[in-house]
């Protein structure tokens, strides 16, 4: 038999404390599986009811227990039932924005009626914040009516959302007025007719809206707009970012049901000591654990419920919910509110396997029996085996059993690491010997019980090798969603498409004195066709009006005058179009418009790639060679430079714009574009760790307090006996750093091996970011030695002489 060692207490004061049941002491039968059937039902659940009443008749001791169980798993419950909520919230985003549709791709046109309506899209933005707008005209009394719209606006009205009336109202309102063109606000927009509670959103009347540049519809909702997809690489991103955020909270509530594990122990003993035999004791510890779990789905409850309320008021990547969003589904709810309790019952029968509950004390193996190492295998391994036939890509086919496996491949990664961090832990300390005292205490306590403080490491080391893989995953997913635009932004930073019926050189003028803008250059812009020499088929190329400064942007003039005409020519133009346009051709501008003759000294330039991007062959053209006032179908591009120190600057352009053709559309220049979902996980994943690591903080800080207390006797006892509270001091130090950085070692190895997989998964390189990886381990150090400091307090305090006295 191997070596044991018992914790013993007053036996006398533990049974007064313990076994009483309303002031009456219970008689125990000597074998509760010794009666009948019936009867021994009964009984069993008279010990389930027993453990429940337990939890509650323990003392102040008994109450903290509770409390803290119910509070631990209240919190993980409402961030389950939270991440439960998040596909409902934004199906009925979804949904919302479905039933307010005004876009028709494809769909037959409509002739002007009683029941239609000309709708424009004037979606704007201010600063930075999306603002979605839309010009309406009815065209007869049945005109129909956007949701959450009671009338549509009159000419000279907007209907706007609470949120952008509010901006409106507020100081910063007046920068964003004036593109609503002085409309007096007649309305607002009410929930179902916007996408969230904070979401900037305006119907403005016209009366002279132009068909031919609107959509005419006979009912909004159900335009059949396509529907962007996440694609395979943000799709497994989105699916591994839900399991490492959920999974430290699976391991923090069952963290939360160990909480005053020792102190039920001992109550146990006193209960084996009245007449309980071992059967008996693990039903009571089951009821006491479901009482505390139950009591959490409360609290989870409460805490959601509450929580759902101040939803509104968050914003995240632009993304609003209304609280009546945040709705789980019923099956989730079911499938939470029945695992919690069971887990609760599993995890606190599990810790009973390690502990002999005798009738005089608590007795737990001194040498404990040595870690076996396959089967701690086996689930990393299960983990590989589901994860390696993705490794030659992804496929469209099958994504929902794709994401289910790749979801279970990576939980058992990660899973293995947990699993094997208790044997990692019992392997490292047992080999190390000697040191300060401090360090000699440390070491001894893990050598005799290493699982709570793997227990207490294991969150810190899943969030730590989930982050690394995640991270490695983002940088090729990162590359793969941003592109280089070609934008030169050196020479414009804002691009302006419009109307204007007055040409682009007012256009540019008007921005010209736009305060916050240091130069513009406008062309009007057409289409030229003339027939093919060859073939007799109708050849294109575009045809820019504009000065000289304005073309240049197009071409490498050399020298040019008013009236000059030049052809540029690209590197890769089309053959056809070159030998149709030539000095003397004859074309036609515009659909239907006027024949024009090139002049018979025109150039030929080299093209020059504008400041888009875009480059191309083309006919440019100065004022003084053609009379732009009789072309037709003119569009006037204007490229405009900001002052870098004028950070509303854009803003005044867009109110410029409006105000000259409300129909314009302003777009920003940048080298680089980002998918935006790829932007909004990035986000979400961040807000999503920032909250991970709060909850295993407060975990790991509510089990080193709970330690700590447990041993407060054993604490004054070595203060009262000459040791140094120095010692001491770094004696809980020491306990806590060793098990975090054997987990962080531990962490980085299986997020390297996460990260290398999921990057095959997805068909990309293998990379490694070192300062990624570092970043990451350093984080989880960072958390773990502010928890170890925020417990110092208690432990000085614990070491106090009074921590000797006992009743």
């Amino acid at each position: 038999m191997s070596e044991k060692h018992t914790d013993r207490a007053d036996m006398t004061a533990r049974r007064d404390d313990v076994a009483r049941d309303g002031g009456r002491r219970r008689e125990f039968p000597e074998s509760a599986d010794a009666m009948p059937g019936k009867r021994r039902g009964v009984s069993r659940g008279a010990d389930l009811v027993l453990g429940a009443r337990l939890a509650f008749a323990g003392g102040r001791d008994g109450w903290t227990r509770t409390v803290l169980t119910a509070v631990g798993v209240g919190i993980g419950v409402a961030l389950l039932l939270l991440a439960a909520a998040v596909p409902g919230a934004l199906q009925a985003r979804h949904d919302r924005g479905d039933a307010r549709d005004d876009t028709r791709f494809s769909a037959p046109p409509l002739h002007a009626g009683p029941g239609t309506v000309l709708v424009a899209q004037v979606d704007t933005s201010f600063r930075g914040t999306p603002v979605r707008g839309r010009l309406v005209r009815a065209e007869g009394p049945k005109a129909p009516v956007p949701p959450g719209v009671a009338a549509l606006p009159l000419p000279g009205e907007v209907v706007v959302s609470p949120a952008l009336r509010d901006l409106l109202g507020s100081p910063d309102g007046r920068l964003l007025a004036p593109r609503l063109g002085g409309a007096r606000v007649s309305g607002t927009i009410g929930d179902a007719g916007l996408a969230g509670p904070n979401e900037l959103a305006y119907y403005l009347g016209s009366g002279t809206l132009p068909a031919g540049r609107a959509t005419r519809i006979d009912a909004f909702g159900g335009g059949g707009s396509p529907s962007s997809e996440y694609g395979p690489v943000l799709d497994v991103l989105i699916v591994i970012i839900f399991v490492v955020l959920l999974l430290p909270i699976a391991i923090f509530l069952g963290a939360a049901v160990r909480f005053g594990g020792e102190r039920r122990d001992r109550r146990l003993a006193a209960l084996r000591l009245v007449g309980a035999d071992r059967r008996m004791t693990r039903r009571i510890a089951a009821g006491e654990a479901a009482v505390g779990a139950v009591l959490g789905l409360a609290v989870g409850g409460a805490l959601f419920l509450a929580g759902r309320r101040l939803v509104p008021l968050v914003t995240l990547w632009n993304l609003s919910v209304f609280a009546g969003d945040v709705r789980p589904a019923l099956p989730l709810v079911v499938v939470i509110m029945l695992a919690v309790p069971a887990l609760a019952v599993v995890v606190s029968l599990a810790t009973l396997r390690g502990v002999a509950v005798e009738p005089l004390g608590v007795t737990r193996r001194a040498v404990a029996p040595r870690r076996r190492l396959w089967w701690r295998l086996v689930l990393p391994g299960a983990g590989l085996a589901l994860l390696l036939p993705l490794l030659g890509g992804l496929r469209q086919d099958g994504a929902a059993r794709i994401d289910y496996q790749v979801a279970a491949g990576a939980v058992l990664l990660l899973v293995g690491a947990v699993t094997l961090l208790p044997w990692l832990i019992e392997l490292v300390v047992g080999r190390i010997h000697g040191g300060p005292v401090g360090w000699q205490l440390a070491i001894r306590r893990l050598q005799l019980d290493s699982a709570t403080s793997a227990r207490l490491v294991n969150g810190i080391a899943v969030a730590v090798a989930g982050t690394i893989g995640l991270q490695m995953l983002f940088a090729g997913a990162q590359d793969l969603s941003t592109s280089a635009t070609g934008h030169d932004v050196s020479r414009a930073q804002v691009m302006v498409h419009a109307r204007p019926s007055s040409g682009a050189a007012p256009m540019a003028g008007l921005l010209r004195t736009t305060p916050g803008v240091a130069g513009a250059a406008g062309t009007l812009q057409a289409q030229a066709t003339t027939k093919s020499p060859s073939a007799g088929e109708p050849v294109y190329t575009d045809l820019r009006i504009g000065d000289c400064a304005s073309l240049a942007e197009f071409g490498t003039l050399g020298r040019c005058a008013d009236g000059d005409v030049f052809l540029t020519r690209a590197g890769d133009g089309d053959a056809a179009a070159r030998d149709a346009f030539r000095p003397g051709t004859r074309v036609s501008v515009g659909d239907g418009g006027p024949r024009w003759a090139l002049p018979r000294g025109t150039r030929t330039v080299a093209a020059r790639e504008d400041a888009s991007g875009s480059i191309g062959d083309a006919i440019l053209v100065t004022p003084g060679a053609i009379d732009a006032a009789g072309l037709p179908d003119l569009t006037s591009v204007t490229f405009v430079r900001l002052d870098p120190k004028d950070t509303d600057a854009v803003e005044r352009v867009r109110n410029t714009v409006a105000r000259a053709d409300p129909l314009a559309s302003v777009s920003t220049l940048s080298a680089t574009e980002e998918a935006t979902r790829f932007t909004g996980i990035r986000r979400g994943l961040y807000a999503g760790i920032v909250v991970t690591l709060l909850l295993i903080s407060a975990s790991m800080l509510v089990g080193i307090l709970e330690q700590l207390r447990e041993q407060r006797r054993l604490l004054a006892m070595l203060v009262a006996v000459g040791t140094r509270r120095g010692s001491l001091t770094w004696s809980v130090i020491w306990q806590t750093v060793i098990p975090v950085l054997i987990g962080l070692v531990l962490a980085v190895v299986f997020g390297l091996g996460l990260g290398l997989v999921l990057l095959r998964v997805v068909s990309m390189p293998l990379s490694v970011d070192w300062t990624v990886v570092g970043l990451s381990a350093g984080i989880g150090a960072a958390v773990v030695l502010l928890v170890t400091g925020l417990s110092l307090p208690a432990l000085w305090r614990l070491t106090r002489p009074d921590g000797l006295r006992a009743e």
